[in-house]
């Protein structure tokens, strides 16, 4: 019997508003430009009414969901725990999991009372996008979230390395993992991005412990955590971390490491108009991949494919259509 889900993810649950602005309102407001600040809700609330709000988009969002919904559009079947609250985003973000496929420990049960978090999107002209994050309930994301039986029953977990800027966090990341590896389930981890790397590497090591199987980092993430200062060495001194790696490398495509030779993923060549999401996509487009029946090779062209098309598009996420006709192209 095969195991019901290819991937089990966990992370924070954000619902994403995109809106457009200039660089002025920036300016006026006193926002840096280019950077994801993480802010209260008072802050976020007075900027959301600044903008007049009728040419934003919602959709539900977080590192490890964008994966996740990844995995289910490219084929595979997978499974998000998270937390959100008991408020019209909670409500939003929980029937836009099922809508796309996902489904998650929010279904069936009564939400706890407080905020739901979110993340205020703001693009520019030049394709910059400037973010506003408020965690709200997240921050209080814990074991207690996670679903036992059916993280037991999924090929990979999936670990979102934004989970270990809080105590409670790094807790259910290390608990999520030592179930995993009890249960036969292989261990994926993201480092989502240099900054938690660079500040919670201590954190990061005792999630990483003896090692993942699989493990997703860029260029500059895999040589901060290793401490090399060139591509080369950091290569090599990953083998120790993990069994098997990807190393994506922005518009120089991607390197992977299957546990016995490295391969070299040919970019394709795109104008980029806004690279948010693109890492998500491609380890969503990569599990779902190596879960049905690909080989890495396969699986990365197919990554690397996912990922070209959505930096050439505003948001983090493809659309079912576009992830359907990636399939048959390859």
């Amino acid at each position: 019997m095969g195991k019901k889900y290819n991937v089990f993810g966990i992370g924070n649950a954000l619902v994403d508003i995109v809106t457009e602005v200039d660089d002025q309102f920036l300016t006026d407001h006193n926002i840096e430009k280019g950077l994801m600040t993480l802010v209260d809700e008072e802050s976020q609330s007075r900027i959301s009414k600044a903008i007049k709000m009728s040419s934003s988009n919602k959709q539900c969002g977080g590192s490890a969901a964008n994966s996740i919904i990844a995995v289910a559009q490219f084929g595979g079947s997978s499974y998000y725990s998270c937390k959100v609250a008991n408020d019209e985003l909670g409500d939003f973000y929980r029937k836009d999991l099922k809508a796309n496929g996902v489904d998650s420990n929010l279904e069936g049960k009564d939400l706890e009372k407080g905020i739901t978090g979110k993340c205020l999107v703001m693009t520019t002209d030049d394709a910059s996008r400037t973010m506003n994050t408020f965690l709200g309930i997240t921050s209080d994301y814990s074991r207690a979230e996670i679903t036992e039986h059916a993280l037991k029953d999924s090929e990979y977990l999936y670990i979102e390395g934004y989970l270990v800027t809080s105590e409670n966090g790094q807790d259910s990341m290390r608990y999520a993992k030592k179930l995993a590896e009890e249960n036969g389930v292989k261990t994926a981890l993201t480092f989502s991005d240099p900054s938690m790397v660079k500040y919670f590497k201590e954190a990061m090591e005792s999630v990483v412990g003896l090692g993942v199987d699989l493990l997703f980092c860029n260029e500059e993430e895999a040589m901060l955590y290793t401490g090399k200062d060139n591509l080369q060495e950091a290569r090599e001194a990953l083998k120790k971390n993990a069994k098997r790696f990807v190393i994506t490398q922005g518009s120089n495509g991607a390197m992977i490491y299957d546990g016995d030779t490295f391969i070299d993923i040919e970019p394709y060549k795109v104008d980029a108009i806004d690279t948010n999401g693109a890492g998500d996509l491609f380890a969503g487009a990569f599990l779902a991949g190596i879960t049905n029946g690909r080989s890495y090779a396969d699986a990365g062209k197919l990554a690397s494919l996912a990922s070209s098309q959505v930096v050439t598009q505003f948001g983090p996420r493809l659309d079912l259509l576009q992830a359907k006709e990636m399939l048959q192209k390859l």
